[in-house]
């Protein structure tokens, strides 16, 4: 086999470099077997999601004449959709917070290494099932039970509480909040469960033998390295809240301004029908969302450092 000299290896390299490159950027081979099951998926997710999502950023930029146009953009600077953006935020960050925390927390007590071992798979089933109730039937049952009627509010009353007198309302940020925690806090548990799992026994038995007591474990060792998934998670939690529609329109008929709310008022509405800038709203929860999964990939990126 005949060898090259240097310069020729250097036009080689040249020559076959951008082939490479394309190499890399190129689909990852699969079978026909894996393109079976996974094709349909694409086709979903093109359907779905691609298609939607550009017809969406078209026509938030598009004029009834079809030119291009920010005029639906400049609008979402009114205040009733400002508004509407601050009330989505509030309600989502802290549906998200207390979700987080408490979820953690009930995900460690009820699923961690020192936990009752029959206590797992009830906890696991009953988040499976109250991470999807929402919508209509979660309004209902809150009606039931916490509105000025509901059941859990005349208890407390005979017993000397009220809760209108200490300013809980249902139909308010606080009572929003309150209704969300029941799907997100389930849901914190399905998430947050495998980052607990695979904290590792020995690395805690590691630092009891180095001298450090149960604090310090955790503050050095135990939440440094939860930290990210914690966090990842919460992201999750926010973004789940930040597109929730049915829930609130069952429980406030659109009284609370909320994004999602406003995007249906201009999108189906006999009187503010305004298609494109129901679209230019939609755009605004699109970023959002690019926003949130973005740094919900970056934490996961930084929690898979520890994982097996």
């Amino acid at each position: 086999m005949t060898e090259l000299d240097p310069a020729e290896q250097r036009a080689f390299a040249q020559a076959v470099g951008p082939v490479a490159t394309l190499r890399r950027l190129s689909l990852p081979h699969l079978d026909g077997l894996t393109w079976l099951f996974v094709g349909p998926l694409f086709l979903v997710l093109l359907a779905f999601m691609v298609l939607p999502a550009f017809s969406v950023l078209v026509g938030a930029v598009r004029g009834e004449g079809g030119h291009f146009t920010t005029k639906y953009l400049a609008m979402l600077g009114q205040a009733q959709y400002v508004t509407a953006l601050k009330n989505t935020v509030l309600v989502s960050f802290w549906s998200a917070v207390l979700g987080a925390v408490l979820g953690a927390l009930l995900a460690w007590v009820a699923l961690g290494p020192h936990s009752p071992p029959w206590i797992r798979r009830p906890l696991m089933s009953f988040s499976g099932v109250a991470s999807n109730f929402a919508g209509i039937p979660l309004a209902l049952a809150f009606l039931m039970t916490l509105s000025g009627t509901g059941v859990i509010t005349k208890l407390l009353l005979a017993v000397g509480i009220n809760l209108q007198a200490l300013g809980f309302s249902l139909f308010s940020l606080s009572g929003l909040v309150l209704v969300y925690l029941y799907f997100q806090i389930p849901l914190m548990v399905i998430l947050f469960t495998p980052a607990i799992n695979g904290l590792r026994q020995e690395w805690q038995e590691a630092a009891e033998n180095l001298g450090a007591g149960p604090w310090l474990y955790w503050r050095r060792v135990g939440l440094p390295i939860l930290m990210p998934s914690l966090l990842a998670c919460a992201t999750m939690l926010f973004g789940n809240a930040f597109a929730t529609y049915a829930t609130p329109y069952a429980l406030t008929s659109g009284n609370i301004p909320l994004l999602p709310l406003q995007i249906s008022a201009v999108m189906s509405g006999n009187v503010l029908s305004d298609p494109q800038l129901g679209q230019a709203l939609a755009l605004l929860i699109i970023v959002i969302m690019l926003i949130t999964t973005g740094l919900y990939v970056w934490f996961d990126k930084q929690s898979s450092r520890w994982r097996v």
